[in-house]
């Protein structure tokens, strides 16, 4: 019986049949020219300066296919150090540690070794988060992918069997996914900016705990999309005030003028993973959560 045919069905050819064929063409000094390579299978072509802009909307598009093919609606973002160790670890640090700067280091990441536990009882609150009636997820837990704050959080959401998203970048130094993010949901990025626009295109609430550089730039990015109106607010959860008010003088800033008073009321302060969720259930009480 012959198939009858789809209106929606593509009339074209499919690129993996066109890559097929193209591999059997008869060697010649034509067909082995760098020239003749079909343009999206030449990485040379694809790495040179001018294609940037092409490589810029391949980091966007990728992840984004397919966190929409696996039913992601929005996520529960977790922003944090890389070198906060958890509490287990905590001590062989100060028991590694050989100079008194060393010992004072390792004992001030030790007082913060607390929030790495905060972070994975809040990933595990978010992870369990019901599927809404169009079989999409929220609140899906995403972090950096790395160790520490990150690896809590994505730890969270293994410990109730849920999937979670690491958004790894690619660094002079290795920077491996820890080993409890979804494979499935493991990326790798060559760019920060389209890493952090993916961090905030799903974000429907982001927890920040104590971090270094890259924490701050992701933090105070976010503050300013939602200062300046290009971003709707969510519940910004900032952990750790002992922490921020020592390195950052928020009431300062105000003080000085160079923000509004009001601009502080853009964040959470908060010290729990219970403390954190209430803002977030407060925050969507009327709305719920956003549909597919």
């Amino acid at each position: 019986m012959a198939e009858t045919p789809s209106v929606s069905e593509s009339k074209f050819r499919p690129a993996r049949e066109e890559v097929r064929d193209a591999g059997r063409a008869v060697p010649s000094p034509q067909t082995q020219s760098v020239s003749y390579k079909l343009a999206f299978q030449d990485k040379d072509f694809l790495l040179r300066p001018d294609l940037r802009p092409v490589r810029f909307q391949l980091e966007l598009l990728k992840p984004e296919l397919l966190l929409d093919e696996a039913r992601i609606s929005s996520t529960f973002v977790f922003y944090g150090s890389a070198r906060i160790p958890e509490p287990e670890a905590a001590q062989a640090q100060l028991d590694a540690a050989l100079t008194d700067q060393e010992r004072l280091v390792a004992t001030r990441l030790a007082e913060k070794a607390k929030y790495y536990d905060e972070a994975r009882k809040l990933a595990r609150i978010a992870a369990k988060f019901p599927e809404n009636a169009e079989g999409c997820r929220n609140f899906v837990v995403c972090s950096g992918g790395g160790p520490s704050i990150m690896e809590a959080a994505n730890r969270g959401a293994a410990d109730v069997g849920a999937a979670s998203i690491g958004l790894n970048i690619v660094l002079p130094h290795e920077q491996n996914p820890n080993s409890y993010v979804t494979p499935e949901l493991s990326f790798q990025f060559h760019y920060f900016a389209l890493r952090k626009m993916h961090f905030t295109l799903r974000a429907r609430a982001l927890a920040v705990f104590p971090g270094g550089f890259g924490t701050f730039d992701e933090f105070f990015e976010l503050l300013t999309l939602v200062q300046t109106g290009k971003m709707k607010p969510i519940p910004i959860l900032l952990f750790g005030k002992d922490f921020w008010t020592r390195v950052v003088n928020f009431e300062a800033l105000a003080e000085e003028g160079v923000i509004s008073p009001r601009d502080l009321d853009l964040f959470n302060w908060v010290e729990t993973a219970e403390e954190a969720w209430a803002v977030v259930e407060e925050f969507y009480a009327d709305s719920g959560a956003p549909g597919c």
